[in-house]
């Protein structure tokens, strides 16, 4: 890995060639492993393409090997990894495939790229220098990977500020309008900015929180993210037994798809390009499609 400074080269990226439209979807269960799997997956993508969403973002630690179905089953719709960990993946590999799905999918293919988390990666360390040092390998491979086909998981003011100066912009996870705002500050007005937003459809309140509780508990346990709550003003307090209520409704949308929408326009009007939707159900969310609900958003929100 090399230094941490950024190269006068990728001062400007240029913007990606393919909208990534207003809307996506993020989903951990964008992977096949069997047959069956495959199929039901190629047939959900591309109802998610007829639906109107701009970007489906495979979520998780993907590999390129997991997103090439969603390019070989749809036509338009952009793919995105949401986020490939840098740990896991040489920058040699990624930009020769990147530079395969160009050929064959031009301009549907973008990177989302990040340094993932100590307790999930055992060589995490210096992880601003380690994803410098990723992107200059990226821009030095043979066909090099440019800066507009790729978005930084960016949280804090640093890795913000790379991904204004080295890549289209952020993918931040687990956010706020507040930490919108503060992201669209940092980035500068034409950095693309497209946090995801976890949705819970469900009228009953207190249900839709038990279910983002059991979901979150297990973000609550990785420092990346609550020294970004902390500094967003929440407090250790709010961590505990899975988020306080307070926590659960600035991180999550909750409710019904009205209720879905009023959240989602407060991250607009916070500076977001996009939002990214997980839909969470009680179901298992590494495996389940929650088509039902993804249909609902669409006709609310599209």
């Amino acid at each position: 890995m090399t230094s941490d400074a950024t190269p006068a080269s990728a001062a400007s990226p240029s913007a990606p060639s393919v909208t990534y439209g207003r809307l996506g979807v993020w989903s951990s269960a964008f992977r096949a492993g069997t047959p069956e799997q495959l199929l039901e997956l190629t047939d959900a993508v591309t109802e998610l393409e007829d639906l109107g969403y701009g970007t489906v973002w495979s979520g998780g630690s993907p590999s390129l090997d997991d997103v090439a179905p969603l390019l070989q089953a749809t036509s338009r719709i952009k793919v995105a990894t949401g986020i490939l960990s840098l740990w896991q993946h040489t920058a040699e590999e990624v930009a020769a495939q990147a530079a395969r799905f160009e050929e064959q999918y031009p301009g549907r293919f973008v990177l989302g790229l990040g340094v993932s988390h100590g307790a999930l990666a055992p060589q995490y360390a210096k992880p601003y220098s380690a994803m410098v040092g990723y992107l200059d390998a990226l821009d030095a491979a043979p066909v090099p990977l440019p800066a507009g086909r790729r978005v930084l998981a960016a949280l804090g003011p640093k890795m913000l500020e790379l991904a204004a100066n080295r890549a289209a912009g952020a993918h931040p996870y687990l956010v706020t309008p507040e930490h919108t705002a503060q992201a669209r500050e940092a980035l500068g007005p034409d950095a693309f900015l497209a946090p995801e937003l976890t949705v819970v459809l469900d009228r009953d309140l207190e249900q839709a929180r038990t279910t983002a509780r059991g979901m979150l508990g297990m973000y609550l346990q990785l420092p990346n993210y609550t020294n970004n709550l902390l500094r967003l003003g929440f407090a250790e307090a709010d961590f505990t037994g899975g988020g306080s209520d307070r926590l659960l409704d600035a991180l999550f949308a909750l409710g019904d798809a009205d209720r879905v929408a009023a959240k989602a326009q407060e991250f607009y009007a916070a500076g977001a390009d996009h939002l990214a939707l997980q839909a969470l159900t009680s179901a298992d969310r590494s495996t389940s499609l929650p088509r039902e609900d993804w249909r609902e958003l669409a006709k609310t929100l599209l």
